[in-house]
């Protein structure tokens, strides 16, 4: 886009995404350029850097120009540098971590703002990302369903069955102390973003039970359908990975899905999380 000075930014799809090229993030970044990819993160929900050369130390000190690293709870980070968390797959694990449409541990009371994750070792097919944007998803919803959503407050919780499979294999390896129903935190199921302004859809199948003041049974069929709406494939777009490959998503207004179609096939990357704001 012409309005960049420092870098080029090129969208994916009309609701969600961009790749961005021109800068080496490896590097000493001026002010001036962070706040370039800071606003393209703001304006595409999720951006795509391709052909970086990251080290764990280089990938934290990149992610430390936007915010505060947190520390993943339930798998341990790399020794030296626990907020930098390795993400495997090895060749004969059937699960992959995260595999589902989610937003990152939403289930804590301060979620996370954004996430960094940098790709090490790709399967030769398969192993893409999907990105859904949740502006999207609570714009196009009905008046009235708008009205019912914006009073109610959303219970997410760490222990729902699924996602805890998908974390079974690196807590075989990598466990912290924490058991996986340790966490429970209420967000309003519209979230207003803290920079943008923009309301989004803050619910999500991995780790939202219910609606406040109603059982998990009255809840299921409004999130049931929620979480179909959310990800209509016009709010979505599809990243392919490759080594060296970086993206970074607004955990605030984003979600995504990792595809486990690469069966036989080792994937490793690096994940930062960095913190976020109460919801409101």
């Amino acid at each position: 886009m012409s309005d960049y000075r420092h870098i080029e930014v090129k969208p994916l799809s009309g609701t969600i995404g961009a790749e961005l090229s021109g800068v080496d993030i490896s590097q000493s970044l001026g002010d001036d350029v962070v706040a370039e990819i800071r606003r393209a993160y703001l304006e595409h929900l999720v951006i795509f850097l391709r052909d970086q050369t990251l080290e764990p130390e280089t990938q934290l000190a990149f992610a430390k120009r936007f915010g505060e690293p947190m520390i993943y709870p339930f798998v341990k980070g790399l020794e030296a540098l626990p907020e930098v968390t390795p993400v495997i797959k090895q060749e004969d694990e059937k699960i992959n971590f995260g595999g589902l449409w989610h937003s990152d541990t939403t289930y804590e009371k301060i979620p996370p703002m954004g996430t960094m994750l940098y790709a090490r070792e790709i399967p030769p097919i398969g192993g893409d990302t999907e990105f859904a944007s949740m502006y999207a998803a609570y714009e196009t919803l009905s008046d009235g369903m708008k009205r019912m959503l914006d009073g109610l407050i959303g219970v997410n919780i760490s222990g729902k069955g699924r996602v805890q499979n998908t974390r079974a294999a690196m807590r075989k390896t990598a466990a912290t102390d924490k058991t996986e129903d340790s966490f429970l935190a209420e967000h309003p199921v519209v979230r207003t973003h803290p920079e943008t302004g923009r309301k989004s859809l803050y619910v999500n199948g991995a780790h939202t039970s219910n609606f406040k003041g109603m059982t998990v049974e009255e809840s299921a069929p409004i999130l049931e359908h929620l979480y179909r709406h959310q990800v209509r494939p016009e709010f979505t777009c599809r990243f392919k990975w490759e080594v060296g490959s970086l993206a970074f998503w607004d955990n605030r207004c984003a979600q995504h899905n990792p595809l486990n179609d690469y069966h036989g096939y080792r994937r490793e990357m690096h994940r930062v999380t960095l913190r976020g704001d109460k919801p409101v």
